[in-house]
């Protein structure tokens, strides 16, 4: 016998259309290129993303089709979530970030029809254009005015090309399962791999992620959305912030920490998410200017801190600087994202602050809906004592069950697990605590680096023999890379040298920080190198160093 309830599909257009209905009113604040501050609300969200739904029925794009975005957090990227995805188009996110190569090979292996972009990313795809084989328009996301001097073609502005729309739409009903929104990741060796998000994940995440063991959005709250819209969907915020009605903050590409203490304090924010990376500039602003702000104006109750882990610091400077719970997330793009949140429960409320932060700097517990445990090699399923480290798998209705177009095979065990590729302990209380990654990459401000990629580019110098990339503790980045090289016989490459030959090779940031000659390196008994070893060693590198430059620079007493 089955339940007489109503079987009504859980779509993204749904929320849109609930909150443009019931928090028409409640503000969407951005601020733009030039530092200005652009005010829309979620009433318009919906109208507009009406008219980009008719606007690209008019350019022929049909459901099922991909289009790109490449932009940061601003209202008009918000419509494209809504406004593509609603009629059963599906968005591409693209981190812009990346190395132009695996930028084409995304935009390429998604098939992108149409590439919706910031006006500063002109540049990048004029480079990348004539690469792109599926590509049939470009839209700048600005005004006539705003509008970037390109040899972009066919190119649209995107303020025209939905203006010349009429809202009168209406969201047609898809099957929940359809796909609706693709990301990358560059967390893996070799091309990235897209994971393709069904519009039921998306909703049933949203209802997680506004949830009090999450951020716990309500109508009242505003929440300063600092990760990246192109970073796993900006862990489901915009699409949470939909559903609470919530008021959503959007910094654009201004990060640093003077543009995120002023936007916090002006727009009374309550709520703020991002890398520990940023918090570190934010708080970097504040110690230097310390004097000269007013914090009684930062409102945050809570922060959610996820990308990489929250050191213990950080919680605890955001607790007694201004009273707010630091929450520590984890998961990965194959998560959509969120899986586990570092909430406290009822027994830790008679802890001391000290040992609360002990608790909060583990990454969290499972939320309802996913599932979490850990293997040893052989997929055996280890004790949840705290002690014994294992593979960390999971799954759920929010877990991918693949890679877009079958990349990399069943990613799936024979039970439904997917392997995160992460070490870590659960204790008896079901917390997870991240020991090491399984494939040694380097995760430098929330973004991975892949070691393989780094050294695969390094040993194609004539005169490198062997390399191996680490990530070593930064006490800004958290890691940073440093390559190990054993030259050839006769001949020494310098840093620079080293440096000089991976800028055109690799992204900007993966550039490690610093390159050491060795004589030999560690090998384990299988031949592999011995990153372990590395770590070990190396592990200190970054920090001793800036120790002691600091150290040298400090005055002498008398």
């Amino acid at each position: 016998m089955q339940g007489l309830m109503q079987r009504t599909p859980l779509l993204l257009s749904g929320l849109i259309k609930h909150a443009g209905r019931y928090h028409a009113m409640r503000e969407i604040v951005s601020r733009n290129a030039q530092g200005e501050i652009e005010r829309s609300n979620w009433g318009e969200v919906e109208r507009r993303a009406k008219r980009l739904a008719r606007a690209l029925a008019r350019l022929g794009i049909r459901p099922g089709d991909r289009v790109a975005s490449m932009a940061w957090n601003s209202a008009r990227h918000l419509e494209l979530y809504f406004g593509v995805t609603g009629p059963g188009i599906v968005l591409h996110t693209v981190n812009p970030r990346l190395f132009p190569g695996q930028i084409e090979y995304m935009l390429n292996h998604a098939e992108d029809r149409l590439i919706f972009f910031d006006p500063a990313f002109a540049p990048l795809l004029e480079q990348l254009a004539p690469k792109l084989s599926s590509v049939e328009g470009y839209v700048a996301l600005a005004p006539r005015e705003a509008m970037p001097e390109t040899s972009l073609a066919p190119l649209h502005c995107y303020e025209e090309l939905i203006g010349a729309e009429s809202e009168d739409f209406e969201w047609p009903v898809l099957d929940e399962n359809d796909a609706s929104l693709l990301c990358y990741t560059s967390g893996t060796t070799g091309n990235p791999k897209g994971v393709l998000y069904s519009h039921r994940a998306l909703v049933l995440h949203s209802y997680c992620a506004a949830s009090a063991d999450v951020v716990g959005l309500t109508a009242e709250d505003s929440i300063l959305v600092v990760v990246p819209l192109f970073h796993a969907n900006a862990w489901g915020l915009p699409f949470a912030g939909a559903a609470s009605g919530s008021k959503l903050i959007l910094p654009g590409p201004k990060l640093d920490g003077e543009s995120l203490f002023h936007l916090m304090a002006d727009e009374e924010a309550t709520a703020a998410a991002g890398v520990p990376t940023v918090w570190f500039g934010f708080f970097d602003y504040i110690d230097k200017n310390r004097d000269k702000l007013d914090l009684s104006r930062i409102r945050l109750q809570k922060a959610l801190v996820g990308g990489s882990a929250a050191p213990r610091a950080l919680i605890k400077r955001f607790n007694e600087t201004f009273g707010t719970f630091l929450v520590h997330a984890w998961g990965m793009t194959e998560t959509s994202p969120i899986a586990t949140t570092g909430k406290l429960l009822a027994k830790h409320a008679k802890l001391d602050r000290e040992a609360r932060y002990d608790v909060q700097a583990k990454q969290g517990r499972a939320l309802f809906g996913v599932e979490l445990k850990i293997t040893d090699d052989e997929g055996r399923e280890l004790p949840r004592d705290g002690r014994a480290v294992g593979h960390v798998k999971v799954r759920g209705p929010w877990v991918t069950a693949g890679y877009f177009k079958g990349e990399g095979g069943n990613v799936l065990d024979a039970e439904g697990w997917f392997d995160t590729g992460d070490v870590g302990t659960l204790d008896e209380d079901g917390y997870l605590t991240l020991v090491d990654r399984a494939k040694d990459l380097i995760k430098s401000g929330g973004e991975w680096i892949s070691s393989i990629d780094l050294e695969n580019a390094a040993v194609a110098h004539p005169d490198v023999l062997e390399a191996a990339a680490i990530g070593a503790t930064h006490p800004k980045w958290v890691e940073r890379p440093l390559l190990l090289i054993v030259c050839r016989e006769g001949k020494l490459v310098s840093r620079e040298e080293m440096l000089a030959f991976l800028s055109d090779k690799v992204a900007r940031w993966w550039l490690p920080d610093d390159v050491v000659v060795v004589d030999s390196l560690p090998h384990t008994a299988t031949g592999k190198l011995s990153k372990a070893t590395l770590r070990k060693q190396y592990a200190d590198y970054f920090t001793s160093r800036l120790a002691g430059a600091e150290a040298a620079a400090a005055p002498v007493a008398s």
